[in-house]
């Protein structure tokens, strides 16, 4: 007998929630030096397996590099791991007896964890640490076509799991997606919050549930070459970055914008770098292959070589071609060039000063990935101040691949694979999402001051009669006797007469 598949995907939903929530209800009780041996067991279990997921994964997707993705695994694992491991998530978090407050760490209870096809394996790897750190459950829901190396993430996680000693059902996978099961998921009265990583539909969806939700919204960011940028090290960021799993991290650069001063320089260290300039009748090409007739990324040119896209779209590029580079002089929905492309192929802009340079990447930003992230490469810090004041990003890079800076592996910011766009992006946070962001705090405040004190010199008002008042006496708060008042009636009363 045939079954609906939809309606099998919901209770399946359903069913793991229901799971989820009822080992929480044990797992909020775990120490933190328990719930730290158990995050540590899982790292090391992902760690392990970091090359043969990466490549069961770019078998399933098509997408990007494996040698990349092992990468992102030890990010997803290790790197993680490493910088949360000493975070206080649960129990008492603080104790300040000298101000009279306490912090506790409450957990939000069931994660609802969407993983795109981009980071597969990665992102399920991160979510799961960042959730167990801070005592939650967690329900995965795959992207479809990523669903076979998501499930294989799993399984090592819940082998690891169940050795480490987790309460069984804490850690679900729906291994029936549908589009109507992860709406089930996302609207479901027990879920706590959403992790929402996937495309803008369903971090609208996602928002739009009705449950609480850390979104991630597309990337588009612009990288800024300044006059006093060393030219041929910002070229290798820029390359390594756009190349690296061919393009598939949303912060990844979206185009060059540059000065007219240094443009030849420019030009002549991305040629000597890798870079093909494409020309009008090639960039026309290629972009009927950018977007779809929706307006959406078409998923064809996603994580793949610049060679592939060359080949798709009919053009000839030299051999050892890294990346696709098209010039570009306007911005707009209509211009595949100006939006987000994760894959490598950069559009280039040229201006004639860094005021005009930063007008344009605003831009740029402006017309999609607003709120994400952007690199500029310069030695000026007075630029790069002005840049951080205007750009209406989370992340401002500087001198750093925007791709592997923006998930914190080349800079400080904290490792991770869900990168929040702030409120001009539509998202609920400006940072990285770490396990604080799924943990509530519980306040405790002693008090430490009487009503009295708070009045001071200051009088509470009576209620009394103003000739009986005390201790205003008999002139009362307004300072007039029943004389006064008498007085002051009759007199309105004899020229409302007149």
């Amino acid at each position: 007998m045939e079954f609906d598949r939809d309606l099998y995907s919901i209770q399946e939903v359903r069913n793991a929630v229901a799971a989820a929530k009822a080992a929480q209800a044990i797992y909020r009780t775990y120490d933190q030096q328990k719930v730290d041996s158990i995050i540590a067991k899982i790292a090391q279990a992902c760690a392990a397996n970091a090359e043969r997921l990466a490549k069961m994964a770019v078998e399933e997707t098509g997408f990007g590099v494996w040698q990349d993705k092992v990468l992102k695994n030890l990010l997803g694992s290790t790197m993680t791991y490493d910088y949360i491991k000493n975070m206080k998530t649960v129990g008492i978090l603080c104790d300040d007896k000298e101000n009279g407050l306490m912090e506790v760490g409450v957990p939000m209870g069931v994660v609802a964890a969407l993983i795109p096809s981009t980071n597969p394996t990665s992102t399920v790897m991160y979510k799961v640490l960042i959730s167990l750190k801070s005592g939650n459950g967690i329900v995965i829901s795959p992207h479809p076509s990523a669903k076979n190396c998501i499930v294989e993430t799993y399984k090592i996680i819940l082998q690891a799991a169940k050795a480490a000693d987790v309460p069984e059902g804490l850690i679900q996978c729906i291994m029936t997606p549908s589009k109507e099961g992860t709406d089930a998921l996302l609207r479901h009265r027990d879920i706590g919050v959403i992790l929402a990583t996937g495309g803008e539909a369903m971090v609208r969806a996602a928002y739009s549930s009705g449950n609480p939700a850390l979104g991630v919204g597309p990337g588009n960011g612009p990288a800024y070459i300044e006059k006093s940028a060393n030219i041929p090290l910002a070229v290798k960021r820029i390359f390594d970055s756009k190349t690296f799993d061919n393009g598939t991290i949303c912060a990844s650069e979206q185009s060059i914008v540059t000065e007219n001063c240094i443009k030849d320089q420019v030009i002549a260290e991305v040629k000597k770098q890798g870079g093909y300039f494409l020309s009008e009748e090639e960039s026309a090409k290629v972009s009927r292959f950018i977007m779809r007739a929706n307006g959406t990324m078409n998923p064809k040119i996603v994580g793949k070589s610049a060679q592939v896209i060359a080949d798709m779209a009919g053009i000839t590029i030299p051999a050892g071609t890294r990346v696709l580079v098209s010039p570009q002089t306007k911005v707009g929905k209509d211009n595949p060039y100006s939006r987000e492309k994760l894959c490598p192929i950069l559009a280039f802009y040229v201006e004639d000063s860094w005021e005009s340079a930063c007008k344009r990447c605003i831009e740029i930003l402006e017309n999609e990935g607003v709120g994400h992230t952007m690199t500029i490469h310069s030695e000026d810090k007075s630029v790069v101040k002005a840049f951080a004041l205007e750009k209406p990003v989370s992340r401002l890079l500087v001198n750093t691949p925007g791709a592997l800076g923006g998930v914190g592996a080349t800079t400080k910011l904290a490792p991770a694979l869900t990168l929040g766009c702030g409120a001009v992006g539509g998202s609920a946070t400006s940072d990285n999402v770490t396990p604080m962001h799924l943990v509530n705090i519980r306040r405790v405040a002693y008090g430490k001051k009487e009503l009295e004190d708070l009045r001071g010199s200051n009088p509470a008002p009576c209620g009394g009669k103003p000739s009986s008042c005390q201790p205003c006496g008999e002139k009362g708060l307004s300072g007039l006797s029943r004389q006064d008042i008498e007085a002051i009636t009759r007199a309105v009363i004899a020229r409302l007469g007149k």
